[in-house]
């Protein structure tokens, strides 16, 4: 997760594939879509199943994640309207290297690997924005495997904690800052690489600092420059 805000903090934002596109070219590739409706939690597609083509964002947020051998989960990222999960092989062929789940109630449009090559082929836009996605996704890559080998356990939780409320952040009139998602502790050691007892441990050290505050399994930040220190 941390590599899609950390992108953002540079200015970088998720690239929208359809945004090239004119009207006209956008109601062609949207004939060709199924249009599927999720429910909070509900797996989008899962690791080692066949892949068969993408899924396009059109609302809500898709969390994609990996599954070691031995059980231990790590989070890529979580994806927004515009982009599109199910890559890096975008033509199908092969298995899901990931697993995509929707974190709220979410619409995806499943675009096949056979009609996504016969769009791209006649819409050359189509095709600069689906580069444009894989560079981005390629940037979260390198991201992630930055993160995980540079900064320590402590360090990426302070991050991940500024990043969601630069994205859900809810002022609560406190002068605190709700991030609106309630994640689990579990939720948040998976973003983090590390166990959930250590997470429950770290934030009951930033509660205690007056850092965070956590009230009804919702974490609100109170001091984000602190955090940030």
């Amino acid at each position: 997760m941390f590599d899609i805000f950390d992108l953002r903090a540079r200015g970088e934002r998720q690239p929208n594939i359809l945004g090239h596109l004119n009207e006209s070219d956008k109601s062609k590739v949207l004939k060709r879509v199924q249009r599927l409706t999720l429910a909070p939690k509900e797996t989008l597609f899962r690791q080692g199943d066949r892949h068969d083509g993408i899924f396009l964002i059109e609302s809500g947020v898709v969390r994609t994640f990996y599954n070691s051998p031995s059980g231990r989960e790590i989070t890529l990222a979580y994806w927004q309207p515009g982009n599109f999960v199910g890559g890096p092989d975008v033509f199908g062929d092969s298995i899901h290297m990931w697993s995509g789940m929707a974190v709220v109630e979410t619409e995806a449009n499943k675009l096949s690997g056979k009609d996504l090559r016969a769009l791209m082929a006649k819409i050359p836009e189509l095709g600069i924005g689906i580069a444009e996605a894989l560079v981005f996704k390629g940037k979260c890559f390198s991201s992630l495997v930055q993160m995980l080998g540079t900064r320590s356990v402590s360090e990426r939780l302070s991050q991940l904690l500024l990043m969601l409320i630069e994205v859900y952040g809810e002022p609560n009139g406190n002068g605190g800052i709700s991030i609106a998602p309630q994640f689990t502790h579990e939720d948040l050691a998976h973003m983090v690489g590390a166990s959930r007892q250590w997470v429950t441990t770290s934030l009951d050290v930033l509660q205690k600092r007056g850092i965070v505050k956590i009230r009804k399994k919702q974490v609100v930040v109170l001091k984000p420059d602190l955090l940030g220190r």
